[in-house]
Protein backbone atom coordinates (compact mmCIF):
# COMPACT_ATOMS: atom_id res chain seq x y z
CA UNK A 1 0.00 0.00 0.00
CA UNK A 2 1.12 3.89 -1.08
CA UNK A 3 3.26 5.12 2.51
CA UNK A 4 1.51 7.98 3.60
CA UNK A 5 3.99 10.76 3.93
CA UNK A 6 2.79 14.83 4.27
CA UNK A 7 2.15 15.99 1.25
CA UNK A 8 5.10 19.12 -0.35
CA UNK A 9 4.41 22.49 0.25
CA UNK A 10 5.27 24.19 -2.76
CA UNK A 11 5.35 28.34 -2.74
CA UNK A 12 4.75 30.02 -6.86
CA UNK A 13 4.63 33.89 -7.54
CA UNK A 14 5.22 36.31 -10.20
CA UNK A 15 3.28 36.02 -13.67
CA UNK A 16 1.34 32.79 -14.97
CA UNK A 17 4.58 31.56 -17.13
CA UNK A 18 7.01 32.52 -13.80
CA UNK A 19 4.45 30.70 -11.29
CA UNK A 20 3.87 27.76 -13.49
CA UNK A 21 8.23 27.69 -13.82
CA UNK A 22 8.35 27.77 -10.41
CA UNK A 23 5.58 25.14 -9.47
CA UNK A 24 7.17 22.44 -12.33
CA UNK A 25 10.64 22.98 -11.31
CA UNK A 26 9.50 22.41 -7.74
CA UNK A 27 7.10 19.52 -7.92
CA UNK A 28 8.92 17.96 -11.12
CA UNK A 29 9.08 14.54 -9.71
CA UNK A 30 5.10 14.67 -9.00
CA UNK A 31 4.47 15.80 -11.35
CA UNK A 32 5.93 13.75 -13.83
CA UNK A 33 4.42 10.59 -11.32
CA UNK A 34 0.91 12.43 -12.17
CA UNK A 35 1.15 12.50 -15.86
CA UNK A 36 2.19 9.25 -16.31
CA UNK A 37 -0.52 8.03 -14.23
CA UNK A 38 -3.15 9.10 -16.53
CA UNK A 39 -0.71 8.19 -19.35
CA UNK A 40 -0.64 4.53 -18.54
CA UNK A 41 -4.51 4.79 -17.97
CA UNK A 42 -4.87 6.58 -21.56
CA UNK A 43 -2.95 3.68 -22.87
CA UNK A 44 -5.28 0.98 -21.63
CA UNK A 45 -7.98 2.78 -23.75
CA UNK A 46 -5.50 2.40 -26.90
CA UNK A 47 -4.10 6.00 -26.39
CA UNK A 48 -0.40 6.01 -26.73
CA UNK A 49 1.37 9.09 -26.92
CA UNK A 50 0.21 10.56 -30.47
CA UNK A 51 -3.11 9.60 -29.84
CA UNK A 52 -3.46 11.36 -26.53
CA UNK A 53 -1.91 14.97 -28.77
CA UNK A 54 -5.16 14.35 -30.86
CA UNK A 55 -7.43 14.35 -28.02
CA UNK A 56 -5.88 17.24 -26.25
CA UNK A 57 -6.28 19.23 -29.75
CA UNK A 58 -9.95 17.89 -30.31
CA UNK A 59 -10.78 20.60 -27.32
CA UNK A 60 -11.90 23.92 -29.01
CA UNK A 61 -9.74 27.08 -28.66
CA UNK A 62 -12.15 29.35 -27.64
CA UNK A 63 -12.18 26.85 -24.25
CA UNK A 64 -8.53 27.43 -23.69
CA UNK A 65 -9.16 31.46 -24.54
CA UNK A 66 -11.60 31.29 -21.38
CA UNK A 67 -8.77 31.31 -18.98
CA UNK A 68 -5.10 32.21 -21.08
CA UNK A 69 -3.74 33.09 -18.20
CA UNK A 70 -3.65 29.56 -16.86
CA UNK A 71 -2.77 28.11 -20.28
CA UNK A 72 0.07 30.44 -19.88
CA UNK A 73 0.78 29.01 -16.01
CA UNK A 74 0.53 25.32 -17.63
CA UNK A 75 3.10 26.11 -20.17
CA UNK A 76 5.29 27.11 -17.43
CA UNK A 77 4.61 24.07 -15.47
CA UNK A 78 5.62 22.03 -18.74
CA UNK A 79 8.98 24.25 -18.71
CA UNK A 80 9.65 23.69 -15.14
CA UNK A 81 9.16 20.17 -15.37
CA UNK A 82 11.01 19.50 -18.69
CA UNK A 83 7.82 17.99 -19.71
CA UNK A 84 5.20 18.68 -23.21
CA UNK A 85 2.26 20.81 -22.75
CA UNK A 86 -0.04 17.98 -23.65
CA UNK A 87 1.53 16.10 -20.78
CA UNK A 88 0.18 19.06 -17.98
CA UNK A 89 -2.97 19.45 -19.73
CA UNK A 90 -3.92 15.80 -19.65
CA UNK A 91 -3.24 16.03 -15.73
CA UNK A 92 -5.76 19.12 -15.27
CA UNK A 93 -8.48 17.59 -18.13
CA UNK A 94 -7.96 14.05 -17.45
CA UNK A 95 -11.91 13.35 -16.11
CA UNK A 96 -12.85 14.40 -19.90
CA UNK A 97 -10.03 13.02 -21.92
CA UNK A 98 -10.54 9.63 -20.27
CA UNK A 99 -14.32 10.27 -20.83
CA UNK A 100 -13.18 11.42 -24.90
CA UNK A 101 -11.02 8.14 -25.03
CA UNK A 102 -13.99 5.67 -23.47
CA UNK A 103 -16.54 6.28 -26.27
CA UNK A 104 -17.39 3.42 -28.02
CA UNK A 105 -15.34 1.45 -26.10
CA UNK A 106 -17.05 -2.31 -24.96
CA UNK A 107 -14.88 -3.13 -21.71
CA UNK A 108 -15.05 -1.18 -18.87
CA UNK A 109 -12.74 1.18 -17.09
CA UNK A 110 -14.14 3.60 -15.67
CA UNK A 111 -13.34 4.68 -11.85
CA UNK A 112 -15.34 7.30 -10.08
CA UNK A 113 -13.63 10.40 -7.87
CA UNK A 114 -15.60 9.72 -4.93
CA UNK A 115 -15.39 12.20 -2.16
CA UNK A 116 -17.68 13.79 0.77
CA UNK A 117 -17.86 17.41 1.54
CA UNK A 118 -18.93 19.19 4.17
CA UNK A 119 -19.72 22.69 5.58
CA UNK A 120 -20.02 23.72 9.23
CA UNK A 121 -21.63 27.20 9.58
CA UNK A 122 -20.61 30.10 11.99
CA UNK A 123 -23.84 29.91 14.12
CA UNK A 124 -23.07 25.51 14.13
CA UNK A 125 -19.32 26.00 15.12
CA UNK A 126 -18.14 26.53 19.04
CA UNK A 127 -16.06 29.47 18.48
CA UNK A 128 -18.37 30.86 15.13
CA UNK A 129 -15.93 30.69 12.51
CA UNK A 130 -17.10 28.58 9.63
CA UNK A 131 -15.18 25.11 8.67
CA UNK A 132 -15.47 23.45 4.92
CA UNK A 133 -13.60 20.28 4.66
CA UNK A 134 -13.52 17.28 2.52
CA UNK A 135 -12.78 13.38 1.25
CA UNK A 136 -11.05 12.69 -1.89
CA UNK A 137 -11.93 9.53 -2.74
CA UNK A 138 -9.46 8.49 -5.97
CA UNK A 139 -6.18 6.27 -6.55
CA UNK A 140 -4.53 5.70 -3.89
CA UNK A 141 -1.14 6.44 -6.10
CA UNK A 142 -2.45 10.43 -5.70
CA UNK A 143 -0.92 10.40 -2.35
CA UNK A 144 2.33 10.06 -4.03
CA UNK A 145 1.43 12.45 -6.30
CA UNK A 146 -0.40 15.59 -4.87
CA UNK A 147 0.98 18.85 -3.46
CA UNK A 148 -0.04 21.67 -1.49
CA UNK A 149 0.29 25.18 -3.20
CA UNK A 150 0.48 28.47 -1.97
CA UNK A 151 0.01 31.02 -5.13
CA UNK A 152 1.20 34.89 -4.49
CA UNK A 153 -0.99 36.42 -7.35
CA UNK A 154 -0.06 39.89 -8.25
CA UNK A 155 -3.60 40.77 -9.87
CA UNK A 156 -5.82 38.67 -7.21
CA UNK A 157 -6.00 37.58 -3.89
CA UNK A 158 -3.60 34.73 -2.99
CA UNK A 159 -4.63 31.07 -3.12
CA UNK A 160 -3.39 27.90 -1.16
CA UNK A 161 -4.47 24.49 -2.86
CA UNK A 162 -4.47 21.14 -2.32
CA UNK A 163 -3.81 19.44 -5.92
CA UNK A 164 -2.63 16.42 -8.06
CA UNK A 165 0.81 17.62 -8.75
CA UNK A 166 0.48 19.66 -11.94
CA UNK A 167 -2.81 20.65 -11.12
CA UNK A 168 -4.33 23.82 -11.36
CA UNK A 169 -6.43 22.93 -8.55
CA UNK A 170 -8.31 20.29 -6.60
CA UNK A 171 -9.41 22.03 -3.14
CA UNK A 172 -8.70 24.95 -1.50
CA UNK A 173 -9.27 28.99 -0.27
CA UNK A 174 -7.97 32.20 -1.21
CA UNK A 175 -6.80 35.26 0.93
CA UNK A 176 -10.53 36.72 0.50
CA UNK A 177 -11.67 33.75 2.74
CA UNK A 178 -13.67 31.92 -0.48
CA UNK A 179 -13.48 28.12 -0.03
CA UNK A 180 -14.25 25.50 -2.93
CA UNK A 181 -14.19 21.85 -2.84
CA UNK A 182 -15.77 19.67 -5.54
CA UNK A 183 -17.49 16.18 -5.87
CA UNK A 184 -18.17 13.58 -8.55
CA UNK A 185 -21.87 13.91 -10.09
CA UNK A 186 -23.07 11.48 -13.02
CA UNK A 187 -26.12 12.57 -15.11
CA UNK A 188 -27.54 11.46 -18.65
CA UNK A 189 -26.58 15.64 -20.14
CA UNK A 190 -22.72 14.50 -19.38
CA UNK A 191 -20.39 14.37 -22.51
CA UNK A 192 -22.50 15.40 -25.21
CA UNK A 193 -19.73 18.37 -26.25
CA UNK A 194 -16.68 19.70 -24.46
CA UNK A 195 -16.67 22.69 -21.95
CA UNK A 196 -13.77 23.71 -19.82
CA UNK A 197 -12.51 21.39 -17.80
CA UNK A 198 -12.86 21.61 -14.08
CA UNK A 199 -9.48 22.46 -12.25
CA UNK A 200 -10.18 25.80 -14.55
CA UNK A 201 -13.18 26.19 -13.11
CA UNK A 202 -11.63 25.79 -9.56
CA UNK A 203 -8.86 28.01 -10.12
CA UNK A 204 -10.76 30.84 -11.79
CA UNK A 205 -13.23 30.72 -8.76
CA UNK A 206 -10.51 31.28 -6.24
CA UNK A 207 -9.02 33.61 -8.41
CA UNK A 208 -12.23 36.19 -7.59
CA UNK A 209 -11.70 38.33 -4.82
CA UNK A 210 -15.16 38.64 -4.65
CA UNK A 211 -17.73 36.07 -3.58
CA UNK A 212 -20.09 36.91 -6.32
CA UNK A 213 -17.51 36.65 -8.69
CA UNK A 214 -16.64 32.94 -7.72
CA UNK A 215 -20.24 32.31 -7.77
CA UNK A 216 -20.84 33.21 -11.47
CA UNK A 217 -17.79 30.96 -12.55
CA UNK A 218 -18.88 28.06 -11.16
CA UNK A 219 -22.42 28.84 -11.99
CA UNK A 220 -22.36 29.98 -15.96
CA UNK A 221 -19.59 28.05 -16.92
CA UNK A 222 -20.33 24.99 -19.82
CA UNK A 223 -18.87 22.08 -18.27
CA UNK A 224 -18.24 18.88 -20.21
CA UNK A 225 -19.88 16.58 -17.40
CA UNK A 226 -21.80 17.01 -13.92
CA UNK A 227 -20.06 18.23 -10.92
CA UNK A 228 -21.19 18.94 -7.48
CA UNK A 229 -19.21 22.29 -6.35
CA UNK A 230 -19.45 23.63 -3.02
CA UNK A 231 -18.54 27.37 -2.43
CA UNK A 232 -18.47 29.41 0.63
CA UNK A 233 -17.12 32.61 2.41
CA UNK A 234 -15.99 33.13 5.53
CA UNK A 235 -18.27 35.69 6.49
CA UNK A 236 -20.95 33.05 6.75
CA UNK A 237 -22.53 31.87 3.42
CA UNK A 238 -22.29 28.93 1.92
CA UNK A 239 -23.68 27.36 -1.41
CA UNK A 240 -23.82 23.55 -2.67
CA UNK A 241 -24.18 23.98 -6.85
CA UNK A 242 -25.22 20.47 -8.21
CA UNK A 243 -23.70 21.39 -11.98
CA UNK A 244 -25.01 19.69 -15.18
CA UNK A 245 -23.24 20.54 -17.96
CA UNK A 246 -25.53 23.22 -18.90
CA UNK A 247 -27.75 23.57 -16.03
CA UNK A 248 -26.57 24.38 -12.15
CA UNK A 249 -29.37 23.65 -9.18
CA UNK A 250 -28.16 25.74 -5.99
CA UNK A 251 -28.42 23.97 -2.20
CA UNK A 252 -27.99 26.26 1.02
CA UNK A 253 -27.33 24.96 4.29
CA UNK A 254 -29.76 22.89 6.51
CA UNK A 255 -29.89 23.09 10.22
CA UNK A 256 -26.41 25.34 9.76
CA UNK A 257 -24.70 22.44 7.85
CA UNK A 258 -24.36 21.43 4.24
CA UNK A 259 -22.98 17.88 3.66
CA UNK A 260 -23.38 15.82 0.11
CA UNK A 261 -21.71 12.86 -1.36
CA UNK A 262 -22.13 11.90 -4.70
CA UNK A 263 -25.58 11.62 -5.80
CA UNK A 264 -27.83 14.43 -6.65
CA UNK A 265 -30.30 16.20 -4.18
CA UNK A 266 -31.74 19.03 -5.69
CA UNK A 267 -35.54 18.29 -6.38
CA UNK A 268 -35.39 20.30 -9.28
CA UNK A 269 -32.88 18.72 -10.67
CA UNK A 270 -33.84 15.33 -10.20
CA UNK A 271 -37.05 16.32 -11.76
CA UNK A 272 -34.97 17.38 -15.02
CA UNK A 273 -32.66 14.96 -15.19
CA UNK A 274 -31.80 11.57 -14.57
CA UNK A 275 -29.01 10.03 -12.08
CA UNK A 276 -26.96 7.77 -13.93
CA UNK A 277 -24.19 7.68 -10.99
CA UNK A 278 -25.12 5.39 -8.50
CA UNK A 279 -24.10 2.40 -9.88
CA UNK A 280 -20.91 3.37 -9.08
CA UNK A 281 -21.12 4.80 -5.73
CA UNK A 282 -23.93 3.69 -3.81
CA UNK A 283 -22.20 4.10 -1.09
CA UNK A 284 -23.15 7.62 -1.41
CA UNK A 285 -26.52 7.52 0.08
CA UNK A 286 -25.25 6.25 3.28
CA UNK A 287 -21.90 8.51 3.16
CA UNK A 288 -23.15 11.49 3.54
CA UNK A 289 -25.87 10.63 5.83
CA UNK A 290 -23.45 9.26 8.28
CA UNK A 291 -21.31 12.48 8.44
CA UNK A 292 -24.42 14.83 9.25
CA UNK A 293 -25.82 12.50 11.29
CA UNK A 294 -21.99 13.10 13.69
CA UNK A 295 -22.48 16.57 13.37
CA UNK A 296 -26.36 17.40 14.24
CA UNK A 297 -25.78 16.58 17.59
CA UNK A 298 -23.44 18.67 18.27
CA UNK A 299 -25.20 22.11 16.54
CA UNK A 300 -23.49 25.02 18.09
CA UNK A 301 -20.71 23.61 19.36
CA UNK A 302 -18.96 21.69 16.67
CA UNK A 303 -15.14 22.52 16.22
CA UNK A 304 -12.25 21.04 13.75
CA UNK A 305 -12.19 17.90 15.53
CA UNK A 306 -15.49 17.26 15.47
CA UNK A 307 -15.73 17.80 11.23
CA UNK A 308 -12.70 15.01 11.24
CA UNK A 309 -14.26 12.55 13.35
CA UNK A 310 -17.49 12.71 10.89
CA UNK A 311 -15.21 12.52 8.04
CA UNK A 312 -12.92 9.15 9.51
CA UNK A 313 -16.51 7.14 10.08
CA UNK A 314 -15.85 3.52 9.37
CA UNK A 315 -19.50 2.54 8.51
CA UNK A 316 -19.84 -0.35 5.57
CA UNK A 317 -16.35 -0.17 5.23
CA UNK A 318 -14.65 -0.38 2.86
CA UNK A 319 -17.08 1.68 1.07
CA UNK A 320 -17.12 3.95 4.35
CA UNK A 321 -16.77 7.79 4.31
CA UNK A 322 -13.60 6.92 4.96
CA UNK A 323 -12.08 4.84 2.18
CA UNK A 324 -9.10 1.96 3.18
CA UNK A 325 -7.34 1.32 0.13
CA UNK A 326 -8.98 -1.45 -1.73
CA UNK A 327 -8.48 -2.82 -5.04
CA UNK A 328 -11.80 -1.47 -7.79
CA UNK A 329 -13.51 -3.30 -10.31
CA UNK A 330 -11.01 -2.24 -13.01
CA UNK A 331 -8.15 -3.46 -10.70
CA UNK A 332 -6.65 0.23 -9.74
CA UNK A 333 -6.14 0.53 -6.43
CA UNK A 334 -9.03 3.46 -4.94
CA UNK A 335 -8.88 4.72 -1.55
CA UNK A 336 -9.65 8.33 0.29
CA UNK A 337 -6.33 9.93 -0.81
CA UNK A 338 -6.65 12.68 1.81
CA UNK A 339 -8.85 14.67 4.07
CA UNK A 340 -8.44 18.27 3.81
CA UNK A 341 -9.93 20.36 6.63
CA UNK A 342 -10.04 24.46 5.89
CA UNK A 343 -10.52 27.14 8.32
CA UNK A 344 -10.69 30.48 6.27
CA UNK A 345 -11.00 32.72 8.88
CA UNK A 346 -7.72 31.86 10.49
CA UNK A 347 -6.10 30.70 7.39
CA UNK A 348 -5.29 27.15 8.16
CA UNK A 349 -5.56 24.55 5.79
CA UNK A 350 -5.20 21.07 7.38
CA UNK A 351 -4.52 17.51 5.10
CA UNK A 352 -4.20 14.32 6.11
CA UNK A 353 -2.76 11.73 3.33
CA UNK A 354 -4.35 8.38 3.26
CA UNK A 355 -6.50 9.18 6.97
CA UNK A 356 -8.03 5.53 6.85
CA UNK A 357 -4.55 4.29 7.95
CA UNK A 358 -3.14 7.79 9.18
CA UNK A 359 -4.36 10.48 11.29
CA UNK A 360 -1.42 12.48 11.14
CA UNK A 361 -2.53 16.18 9.90
CA UNK A 362 0.20 18.89 8.53
CA UNK A 363 -0.84 22.20 8.75
CA UNK A 364 -0.13 24.97 5.86
CA UNK A 365 -1.25 28.73 6.64
CA UNK A 366 -1.97 31.92 4.23
CA UNK A 367 -2.18 35.26 5.08
CA UNK A 368 -5.44 36.79 4.58
CA UNK A 369 -6.55 39.81 3.42
CA UNK A 370 -7.27 41.02 6.84
CA UNK A 371 -4.40 40.13 8.10
CA UNK A 372 -2.12 42.10 6.14
CA UNK A 373 -4.80 45.24 6.40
Amino acid sequence: MTEATAFPFIEIHGLPIERGRMYGEQARERVHKSSELYREQLGRLGYGREKVVGLVENFPPEILDWAPELVEEMRGIAEGAALDFTSVFLINARTELLQLARRGLSFKDEEKDGCTGVVVMPKAARDGKLIHAQNWDWRAECAETSVVVRVLQEDGPDILMFTEAGGLMRSGFNSAGVTITANYLESDRDYKKLGVPLPFIRRKALASQHFAQAIKTVATTVKSGSNNIILSSHEGVAIDFECAPDETFPLYPQNDLIVHANHWQSPVALSKLRETGLPNVPDSLYRDLRVREKLEGRIGALGVEDVKDALFDTFGTPYAVCRPAIRNEVGNLSATVAMIVCQPDKGIMEVAPLPAANRNFTRYKLPMDADKA
